[in-house]
């Protein structure tokens, strides 16, 4: 299986503030999809991520697809089959525009 990893030209952040308020949102069952808690800069353009696309960028170190559905099953309670879908929606999103690679 391919190996998912960070672009090491990206330069990234977490934003604590907003990290701390999105997940007392999940705590509470709010919709935290909007919270930015993470910001990426590559190649003149600028990606917020939300708690999940934060989480996911992450875990984008080596890992396959697989190993990083099964690390977030265990932080999110969301059904798996849809965690799966976003994940693998996501990661092909930010492969496009430069931020990922596979190897």
């Amino acid at each position: 299986m391919m190996k998912i990893y960070r672009n090491p030209d990206v330069m990234w952040r977490e934003e604590d503030e907003f990290k701390e308020q999105a997940y007392k949102g999940l705590d509470t069952g709010e919709d935290v999809a909007e919270i930015g808690t993470s910001i990426l800069l590559h190649s003149g353009k600028m990606h917020s991520l939300n708690v999940l696309g934060t989480e996911v960028w992450k875990l984008c170190d080596g890992r396959t697809v697989e190993e990083i559905i099964s690390s977030l099953g265990e932080d999110f309670d969301v059904d798996e089959e849809v965690l799966r879908k976003d994940v693998i929606e996501f990661l092909e999103n930010i492969k496009e525009e430069g931020l990922i690679y596979e190897e």
